[in-house]
This record gives C-alpha cells, structure tokens and sequence, in this order.
C-alpha cells in the first residue's frame, strides 16, 4: 500500500507544479487545510474516492493515473 501512496504523492505534486500551484492554493480548491493537503501530497493519508475523482477531473488525467496504475495521463 505504502508504494502506491508514494506515486500517488509524486504525481500529485508534479501536476501541482505544472500549474503553478502552491500547496494553499490546493487546499482552498479541494475545500481543506493547507496542511490536510500538504499530507496528501505527502503520502502521509489515503485520500476520500471523492477527493481523487476531484484532482483527476481539475487536472485532465485519469484516477488511475494518480494512483500509479497506469502511465499514461488519460
């Protein structure tokens, strides 16, 4: 499981700063805590199905792709 969280982390943070974002920015678009998403992005908590489906639609890619189960973005 921890594999995964760390992908998950990695993109995350990656698409984040494609777009310029800081990690406040994050936590005011997904309704949290500057450092509920800091966290996230961190690996350090599993993230609601709610909150995935969120950033994958805000940044164009798959759930999948988040999670680190496929490769490609779509």
């Amino acid at each position: 499981m921890k594999k995964g969280l760390e992908i998950f982390a990695i993109r995350l943070k990656a698409l984040r700063k494609e777009k310029g974002l800081k990690q406040s920015d994050m936590g005011e678009l997904l309704g949290c805590t500057s450092r509920n998403y800091q966290r996230m992005e961190y690996g350090e908590i599993n993230v609601p199905a709610t909150t995935l489906i969120a950033l994958a639609d805000y940044f164009g890619v798959s759930v999948d792709y988040l999670l680190g189960r496929k490769e490609e973005q779509e």
